[in-house]
């Protein structure tokens, strides 16, 4: 009887020590929660990237803005959170999912005006697909599709080097309207960030006179002109923080095209509020873009 009394507690100790805690137990089910929520938010972006696409690829503009809203519409979500940049730059490594290249191929797309190239449409049966021209409001939204892509994805500088970006957004800085012009500016910055490619065609496309032209004509709407100060304000500081080699010139170009005065005024405005929230930088930003255009009517440049 004592022998067999003495067995029982070892297999007690055994069952307790087999038993998982109440800890791991509420760890692996939260692991569980976030692997099923991390799929449901790739399949959305998934989803919604396709769908947007889909109409970023159509015939008619109208289709092609929807398309081109439903695209901004999903990169401001997904840069709410590290975590859905991570999906979304996962996505791009999928060719039929990458932004960039629909962008250049349709609605950014030089397009011919009145050139046919050969009359063989009139003469068989099948029809000749037509696509209407991207409207003022569907070249904009591009613009600041392609500029979101750039922030959050940075392999899509690379790759929009590969369509000449920097060239076909110098064209619509000279060619279009108000509206495609801003979004323009705000493209070209988010393209050179961290890419000596890009850096090198704007300078190869002499884009800081195209920029000092347009922020020099009293005649162009003053938003506009406050918009490339802006830009140059950002330029420059991003080029003293970095040490830019390919931009290594700009210093002596913007004193060659604006004047000694407002080139020393825009090399110290750009040094403004590294230690300040984004919205407080944001204000600064257009305080000092305000004193640049001030500093050019005042000088007579």
């Amino acid at each position: 009887m004592k022998s067999k009394v003495n067995e029982q507690p070892p297999s007690s100790a055994t069952e307790t020590s087999d038993a998982p805690s109440p800890t791991a137990a509420m760890a692996v089910v939260g692991e569980l929660v976030d692997s099923l929520n991390q799929r449901k938010t790739y399949r959305e972006v998934t989803l919604a990237l396709g769908s947007g696409l889909r109409d970023a690829c159509a015939e008619f503009s109208f289709l092609r803005v929807r398309g081109l809203r439903c695209l901004l519409k999903l990169l401001r979500s997904v840069a709410d959170s590290d975590s859905t940049i991570q999906l979304f730059c996962l996505t791009q490594s999928l060719l039929h999912l990458q932004v960039v290249p629909v962008l250049f191929q349709h609605s950014l797309k030089e397009m011919e005006e009145n050139k046919v190239a050969n009359l063989d449409h009139i003469f068989t049966v099948e029809p000749m697909k037509l696509t209407s021209p991207s409207s003022d409001a569907e070249i904009a939204l591009a613009l600041r599709v392609l500029e979101g892509c750039c922030l959050i994805h940075r392999q899509s500088t690379i790759l929009a080097h590969q369509y000449k970006a920097i060239p076909v957004l110098m064209s619509i800085l000279s060619t279009r309207g108000v509206l495609e012009q801003g979004c323009c500016l705000d493209a070209l910055i988010a393209l050179m960030l961290d890419s000596t490619a890009n850096q090198m065609d704007f300078e190869t496309c002499n884009g800081i006179e195209e920029v000092a032209a347009l922020i020099r004509d009293k005649q162009v709407d003053e938003n506009l002109r406050m918009k490339c100060g802006e830009f140059l304000l950002l330029l420059i500081g991003h080029i003293d923080a970095r040490d830019m080699q390919p931009m290594a010139t700009v210093h002596d170009d913007i004193r060659r095209l604006l004047g000694e005065k407002s080139a020393s005024l825009i090399w110290a405005a750009s040094q403004f509020g590294s230690t300040l929230d984004p919205e407080e930088r944001l204000t600064a930003l257009h305080i000092q873009a305000r004193r640049v255009l001030e500093s050019l009517d005042l000088f007579g440049i």
